[in-house]
């Protein structure tokens, strides 16, 4: 073939690929959901260095802490069921679920709201704080998270990305902006948790046209009796899922609850905001990618489609493009954060820098912790999850009694890196075993096959 003939040959092949790109669904509904996503992160980002001089690491310690608390009991809110509202074939069932999942969000918040009452300086204890309103503040975090991931599966399910995205721009837009607002105010912790809440519901009431619009459609196929047959038959994800999710939010909020015991709320404080850094340039892909990817591949699978294609893509594709930041921040972190952010932030940066080489693996592996969901192997992870929380617990508690902050977070992430390169190999060979090809073959096949 002569070199002109090859050019030609070269400019069809990419002007194909061009073309299916372009009239790709997957690619457009990423686009929209990235588009909200890119735009609420950049303003995030933007806003940080302005926030990080109006509260002090102290202020992000019991942020953090109050988060850490958060996170855990959001994990296993909706008991999984939210996720589940994407698997069944006809929104008669799945409207169900949906009901199932509002259900037990309202159920755990009021077991929240008497647990608040009844041992309110435990709970206090916890996040270094004192005072009636962050208690307040806690149940009220508590519902809106729950609403929040009720709604935003339901929008998913049925392709309402655009709603998606610009409830990313307005949870953004509000907290950030009520955080300064309360900054200048001399706010402290409190104004830090009020924000993320305000963001959290205002977010929530934008995904919630959409539910009210399909509610009126569907009310007269919700049917009262047939949830407990629901809740049977979806059992493993109250179960196992919900399980496996407050144990790896436990595990990853850990290190605030337990570098506030040993080293003290700065310390927690400057983890919890380097965590935060790391997370923003994470979440311009990863939030928008993961409604969209569990979309398509549970679409994917109840269609009888290949999920290795799409599996090997995304955690390869997604390992790639975080590689080059990821090296740059293990360079340069510290002297990032303190040019952005300000010389108060120095150790966030340090630990930034060890912290990123944990948050690259994490980073790749979504379609893993996506899939386990798919192929209902829930149960089979559980005990690997509790492994990992043992290690983690483990590298924590001997750092903090016989090692610097900095030695015991370097191997806090070497140990969180580990375990998520394990957990991708043991999903993927789930998911090729599924499948029938669990070679080498079989990954080369999934790389060249998978597309959008």
């Amino acid at each position: 073939m002569s070199i002109s003939s090859k050019i030609r040959a070269s400019k069809a092949l990419i002007a194909g690929i061009l073309k299916k790109l372009k009239t790709s669904a997957f690619v457009k509904n990423v686009l929209i959901v990235m588009s909200g996503t890119v735009l609420a992160q950049i303003i995030s980002f933007a806003l940080s260095p302005i926030i990080s001089r109006l509260y002090s690491p102290a202020d992000f310690g019991v942020f953090g802490s109050f988060s850490a608390i958060l996170s855990v009991i959001a994990a296993g809110l909706t008991l999984d069921y939210s996720q589940a509202i994407m698997i069944p074939k006809q929104d008669n069932e799945a409207i169900n679920l949906f009901m199932l999942s509002f259900l037990s969000t309202i159920s755990i918040s009021a077991c929240c709201l008497v647990a608040c009452l009844l041992a309110p300086a435990l709970i206090r204890s916890l996040m270094k704080t004192s005072g009636f309103w962050i208690l307040a503040l806690l149940v009220i975090g508590i519902l809106v998270n729950g609403l929040n991931q009720t709604f935003q599966a339901w929008c998913v399910r049925v392709k309402s990305f655009k709603h998606t995205s610009a409830s990313q721009v307005i949870r953004s837009v509000s907290s950030n902006g009520t955080q300064i607002g309360l900054g200048y105010l001399g706010g402290g912790p409190l104004a830090l948790i009020f924000s993320t809440n305000l963001g959290e519901a205002l977010a929530s009431l934008n995904l919630g046209r959409v539910v009210l619009r399909d509610l009126r459609n569907l009310r007269p196929v919700i049917k009262w009796k047939g949830l407990w047959r629901l809740a049977i038959s979806y059992h493993d994800f109250p179960l196992y899922s919900a399980s496996i999710n407050v144990i790896n939010t436990l595990s990853m909020s850990l290190p605030v609850l337990l570098l506030t015991q040993y080293y003290g709320i700065a310390v927690a404080g400057s983890y919890a905001f380097g965590m935060r850094m790391l997370s923003t340039p994470l979440g311009f892909i990863l939030r928008s990618l993961r409604q969209v990817l569990y979309q398509k591949a549970c679409e994917t699978h109840s269609h009888g489609g290949r999920l290795v294609p799409l599996y090997v893509k995304f955690t390869v594709g997604l390992f790639a493009l975080a590689l080059v930041p990821s090296v740059i921040f293990m360079i340069w972190a510290p002297r990032l954060f303190t040019w952005v952010f300000g010389t108060q932030w120095l150790t966030a940066g340090q630990f930034a820098q060890s912290l990123v080489i944990w948050t690259l693996f994490m980073f790749s592996n979504l379609p893993a912790d996506l899939f386990v969901r798919i192929i209902r192997m829930q149960r089979k992870m559980f005990i690997f999850d509790v492994t990992l929380l043992a290690a983690r617990t483990a590298v924590l508690v001997a750092g903090g009694l016989y090692w610097p902050a900095s030695k015991t977070i370097l191997l806090f992430s070497v140990v969180g890196a580990i375990m998520n390169i394990i957990f991708i190999a043991i999903v993927g060979y789930a998911v090729m075993r599924k499948e029938g090809d669990i070679t080498l073959k079989g990954i080369l096949n999934g790389l060249k096959e998978g597309s959008p």
